[in-house]
């Protein structure tokens, strides 16, 4: 499995393995250990989680698996995040990025986790009440601490990014955006672009953007189908998701997928996209069939 640098100190498998629904699964403690010894047997040892999955949930199931197994946290990468704050817990959805909830998140999501330290936490989503002092002072005592290794931001646009950005000593390491050959939001508002002036290779959420392309009957999703399918026989694959996981991989921005399924043949498929020879005209193709048009 290829690795992804990150920072001095940290690489990611270059395909993740997301866990926002993992209480739906309904998996034992001894299943789930099982799924994550089946994720590291494929090169796979990046975990993605957030403390709100599962309704607060699914940092707790994780940690009660590893503890079966305490030698597996020093072969795996655990991200999470923190920031959002659901009505079922708080009365109202909405943010929270004060130094008191960070702080308070990631002690509980230590516990959670049955571990003394997470390897990179993210901001969950921009928070338009967001005191970025307060953001870099919880970032900067967490890291001196040792309970966080190193930060990054989710959703995050340019200016967003580049903001909190300016009051922090080191560098966010990851944005985790969405990205796929359907959802082109990030692709064409530059998000992508400072990923790549950053030098941060961005996480990918729903990279099959979360199955429409298997089912969606729009134009877009129907030209997308098609020319998946045509360039899947091209290339000797045997399902359009390899497709659309290499259509991620080629690009120079070193994208990180996140599989979200707990399906094994769906996550044996994004590692076997890691060996699809996709030409840059085949790029160029899907991204046509995605936006209608030739470029300009």
């Amino acid at each position: 499995m290829e690795r992804i640098r990150l920072a001095e100190d940290l690489t990611f498998s270059r395909i993740i393995q997301g866990l926002w629904r993992l209480a739906e699964w309904d998996y034992s403690k001894e299943e789930i250990l099982s799924f994550v010894e089946f994720c590291l047997e494929q090169g796979i040892t990046t975990f993605d989680h957030a403390d709100i999955y599962g309704n607060y949930t699914c940092e707790v199931l994780f940690g009660e698996a590893l503890a079966l197994k305490p030698s597996l946290r020093g072969q795996i990468e655990i991200v999470t995040k923190c920031g959002i704050k659901l009505a079922s817990k708080y009365g109202l959805k909405h943010y929270d990025t004060s130094k008191e909830h960070i702080i308070a998140s990631v002690h509980q999501s230590l516990k959670n986790f049955r571990t003394d330290y997470i390897d990179v936490l993210l901001i969950h989503r921009p928070d338009p009440f967001m005191n970025p002092e307060e953001v870099a002072e919880a970032f900067t005592r967490l890291k001196k601490e040792g309970k966080v290794r190193h930060f990054g931001v989710s959703n995050f646009k340019r200016s967003q990014f580049n903001m909190l950005q300016s009051y922090l000593d080191f560098p966010l390491v990851t944005n985790q955006i969405e990205v796929s050959a359907y959802c082109l939001e990030n692709i064409e508002d530059g998000t992508v672009d400072l990923c790549l002036e950053k030098r941060i290779p961005p996480m990918v959420w729903s990279p099959l953007a979360g199955g429409k392309l298997f089912t969606a009957t729009d134009d877009r999703a129907v030209r997308l189908r098609a020319a998946l399918e045509q360039i899947r026989n091209e290339l000797g694959a045997e399902t359009i998701d390899e497709v659309l996981y290499a259509w991620l991989l080629v690009h120079p921005a070193r994208m990180m997928p996140i599989v979200g399924s707990g399906k094994k043949e769906r996550i044996i498929r994004a590692v076997r996209a890691l060996k699809l020879p996709l030409r840059r005209e085949q790029w160029f193709e899907i991204l046509q069939s995605s936006v209608g048009h030739e470029v300009p």
